[in-house]
């Protein structure tokens, strides 16, 4: 078989042989605009530069470096592979190539992505020493990168486990700093992207801290004089006594929250398959969310242990040994505070944000960092042209519709299918575009599904031409360092044709070379749609990207109504810094990096910070003193940015102790509970044991003829409400909830067949989830008046909210799996027939909100999702959900129009 490549229009084409094929749009290329280097831009460094064949720069690198060269902070908000990291190298290098004592620190969201920018700071500038500085460096290099790196890379877990609680230690290098970059902050959204605005404001604080100090400042933006290393009240050890329940957890003492080499904590809620009538809790087993991809929990156990008050800490070379809390120096320094005729302590550091388009990048990035932020979006750099091409899986034939031989095996409960499943359809057309010499990146929506999809194709192309299923790779969170690394060599080399990801290789590794990429089902948000289309056609070539649906509502939608693609802008990103569950966290942080000050307050978001430091206070976690708020525990407190509940859990092969991967906490009830298949690389493990408290779970190798299907059951009681809308009939709420599930069981299902083998008990602790939701109720005559029968309440409300779910990431930035629901033909607290949508993270991540906000246009959007789908009763592309845990019954599909026609007929406009 022949296997040379053919150009991405052409693959189409030939693939264009049935109706699956909704539409194509041609995105033609783009001319670039390139500009002169900027005067001040080192000799040294434009020869480097000419000698990567990078001429001169574009228009928005030069304009976006210039911006930063004068002392403003900016983003840079352009499209896949347009060169956003030369906006930053430029001003950050150059100001490394003129004072030999500059540094500079770097933070990506993945640790793939520092590795890569690390191979490119390197070629440019090696006498920088740059170095990455995350979970999987060496506990004994750690010290020497520390003392001698000038461009250092690292992610925000690690700055906030690592760096920050020992800023006495990197004190020399944080003096010297003159930029910090944050690539990719676009995926800094929901409860993650709120702790990282926290995070870089605590950077800031510390960075002022030992900044240079000067006199007479007019400049009144928050600064910190605060000097202790752990900034701990020695009078008052205890345990750590939260703002909320559950928001702070003592941490061991020195611990730095472990993990081990390759850890990659998405951020999933806890809860997943409800099986209360009328239920739907988020996050798919293995699912990986684009607001949390792929970074890990860094540090070593025991490293970087923070000083006991009373101790001595050496200072490293160059460095300053700051005071101990509440001693006289310490009051000295905290009063050179900025302000007419004082010292003022404020670091020069200028912040550089890059972003993926999105809309109003300024504003987002001014809200991650507390900065005022200038913005490039004029996109100055060439672009080969784009076929892109929606996809919908053809119907099955009618012996096969309905059974569940198709039903995406990744779906905690899968739906009897109407279509071929877009796993299996999307490992044909990466079959196919190999066998075409086409080198294609797959993306899946979780790691089991990539490593179906991978199994597939390889078994597939073995049958056309033997060997050459091994080119084709699973790639995704939880394998190893060293077999990411060799994966990311392998598809860069071209060694790999093909590879299925999940949204891991998202951000922005140089892929150079890809001609296509095929995604399997809508990522969540249109930012990230473009940002996995983009990674084909990297060089400037022309490219080929396929959309292929998932039988859901909200991909049947989109496929059928291309201009939600492809006629709006990219959406907002939500974040929330002001979370009740992130803001008394990270001011407990703040505080035992250095007592918090009244100025520092402004910094963390006035009024609110002020009353969650009177809370904390109140609670014992705080104790305020003459010169300010003080941490009270000699441990730190145990925050995780990602709201994964933890320390990954380590999958162990018992027969050989070998480490196969890792899977958040989260997850883990759904995905390595006793009993479990787990997939790796191809590879079958039945989990034996499930070990919480230790963090393991031990598996052996097996290739069993069925797969595994954890459920759980969910409940939810309204506990506040912000805001109500009385609307006749109709009323709409935004208020606080908690959730409580629990995985009760799991069934064995036949490979192949789908039947149903048997169903097992499982003993699992219960989860409680303390959020934000939306929900609305309507009378009871209201709904027997537009004709709906008291029967088919129940049904009407499980189908309206089901599809009310799934077209939520048209108006809010989130993914089906990042929010959940239950319906119920009466409430015990509402007392009437309700739909609830919330959050699946502790306090909300602003997506509850964002439907309040639009419940108008996303009622809307999901009433004509129902009633322009062609099925009879309801199907997975309407009203049936692959996470509902009463097996989507009962469901009234017409009787759901009705109640979203009643609810938007009393809405206002």
């Amino acid at each position: 078989m022949s296997h040379t490549a053919v150009a991405p229009a052409e693959l189409l084409r030939r693939l264009h042989t049935s109706p699956s094929v909704t539409h194509v749009e041609i995105i033609p290329p783009a001319a670039g605009d390139p500009v002169e280097w900027p005067s001040w831009v080192p000799p040294e460094l434009r020869d480097s530069l000419a000698a990567r064949g990078i001429s001169r720069p574009w228009r928005h690198q030069a304009e976006a470096a210039t911006l930063a060269r004068e002392g403003r902070h900016v983003v840079v908000a352009t499209g896949t592979a347009s060169g956003k990291s030369l906006a930053y190298l430029l001003p950050s290098l150059s100001a490394l190539f003129e004072d030999p004592k500059a540094t500079v620190l770097y933070l990506a969201p993945t640790k793939a992505l520092a590795a890569d920018q690390l191979r490119a700071v390197l070629a440019l500038a090696p006498g920088v020493r740059p170095a990455c500085y995350d979970g999987d460096t060496p506990t004994d290099e750690r010290e020497w990168i520390r003392a001698n790196s000038r461009f250092i890379l690292t992610n925000p877990d690690m700055l906030h486990h690592a760096i920050l609680p020992n800023h006495g230690a990197w004190s020399s290098f944080l003096r010297r700093l003159t930029h910090v970059i944050v690539d990719e902050c676009h995926v800094y959204r929901g409860l993650f992207g709120s702790h990282v605005a926290h995070v870089l404001r605590r950077l800031r604080r510390v960075a002022d801290r030992y900044a240079p100090v000067s006199f007479g400042s007019d400049d009144t933006a928050p600064t910190t004089g605060a000097p202790s290393v752990a900034a701990q009240d020695p009078v008052s050890p205890g345990a750590v006594i939260p703002v909320q329940p559950g928001a702070v957890v003592p941490a061991q003492p020195g611990a730095e929250v472990p993990a081990q080499p390759g850890t990659e904590v998405p951020a999933q809620p806890g809860a997943e398959v409800p099986a209360q009538p009328g239920t739907e809790v988020p996050a798919q087993p293995g699912t990986e969310v684009p607001a949390q991809p792929g970074t890990e929990v860094p540090a070593q156990p025991g490293t970087e242990v923070p000083a006991q008050p009373g101790t001595e800490v050496p200072a490293q070379p160059g460095t300053e040994v700051p005071a101990q809390p509440g001693t006289e120096a310490e009051g000295k320094v905290a009063g050179h505070r900025s302000g007419r005729g004082r010292a003022a302590r404020r670091s020069r550091a200028v912040f550089v944000l890059a972003s993926a388009t999105s809309g109003d990048p300024a504003a987002t990035a001014s809200r991650l960092t507390g900065l005022p932020v200038t913005e490039v979006s004029a996109d100055g750099s060439p672009r080969g042209g784009v076929t892109f091409a929606l996809w919908e899986p053809p119907l099955l034939p009618p012996e096969l519709s309905g059974g569940l031989a198709e039903a995406d095996p990744d779906d905690p409960l899968a739906i009897p299918s109407v279509r071929r499943s877009a796993l299996r359809e999307t490992a044909d057309l990466l079959t196919d575009a190999i066998t075409h010499g086409v080198r294609t990146l797959a993306f899946v929506r979780s790691r089991r599904g990539a490593e179906v999809v991978a199994s597939i194709a390889r078994r597939s192309l073995d049958e056309a031409v033997p060997g050459l299923g091994s080119r084709v790779a699973a790639y995704r969170a939880g394998f190893l360092r060293e077999e990411r690394r060799e994966l990311e060599r392998a598809l860069l080399s071209g060694e790999l044709l093909g590879m299925a990801s999940t949204n891991a290789l998202e951000l922005g590794v140089d892929l150079v070379g890809l001609d296509a990429v095929i995604i399997c089902g809508y990522p969540g948000t249109r930012a990230s749609l473009w940002q996995q289309a983009g990674r084909a056609g990297r060089s400037g070539g022309e490219a080929l990207a396929v959309l292929v649906a998932r039988d859901d509502p909200l991909d049947t939608y989109l496929v059928h109504h291309p201009d939600a693609l492809f006629g709006r802008p990219v959406e907002a990103t939500v974040l929330d810094p002001a979370n009740p569950y992130v803001l008394g966290p990270q001011l407990c942080c703040a505080a035992n990096e250095a007592p918090l000050t009244e100025d520092d307050l402004e910094l963390f978001g006035g009024a609110p910070a002020a009353a969650t430091v009177a809370a904390l206070v109140a609670s014992g976690a705080l104790r305020r003193r003459p010169t300010g708020y003080f941490w009270t525990h000699r441990t730190r407190p145990d925050v995780d940015l990602r709201g994964s509940g933890g320390s990954p859990i380590n999958v162990v092969e018992s027969a050989t102790g070998r480490l196969l991967g890792t899977v958040d906490p989260a997850s883990s009830h759904m995905i390595v509970h006793p009993g479990a298949v787990y997939l790796h690389q191809g590879s079958s493990f039945i989990v034996e044991e499930l070990h919480l408290d230790d963090a393991v779970a031990l598996v052996r190798a097996e290739e069993p003829d069925w797969t595994t299907h954890a459920r759980d059951v969910t409940s939810l009681a309204v506990t506040s409400v912000r805001e109500r809308l009385d609307a006749g009939p109709v009323g709409l709420f935004l208020g606080e909830v908690d959730v409580t599930s629990q995985v009760v069981s799991y069934q064995r299902r036949r490979v192949g067949s789908g039947e149903v083998i048997d169903t097992r008990p499982l003993d699992l602790p219960v989860r409680e989830l303390h959020t934000v939701a939306v929900w609305f109720t309507i009378t009871p005559e209201a709904l027997e008046a537009a004709g709906v029968e008291p029967a088919d309440f129940p049904g009407a409300l499980h189908a309206a909210e089901h599809a009310a779910i799934g077209l939520l990431p048209l108006v809010a930035t989130c993914d089906r799996w990042d929010i959940g629901g239950i319906s119920t033909a009466a409430h015990p607290d509402t007392g009437y027939p309700t739909v609830f949508v919330y959050d699946g993270h502790p306090g909300g991540a602003g997506f509850a909100e964002r439907a309040h906000g639009m419940a108008a246009d996303w009622l809307r959007a999901t009433r004509e999702a129902i009633s322009s789908c062609a099925c009879e009763t309801g199907c997975p592309a309407c009203v049936q959900s692959p996470k509902c845990g009463n097996g989507n019954n009962p469901l009234a599909k017409d009787a759901a129009v009705l109640v979203l026609d009643t609810v938007l007929a009393a809405l206002p406009v």
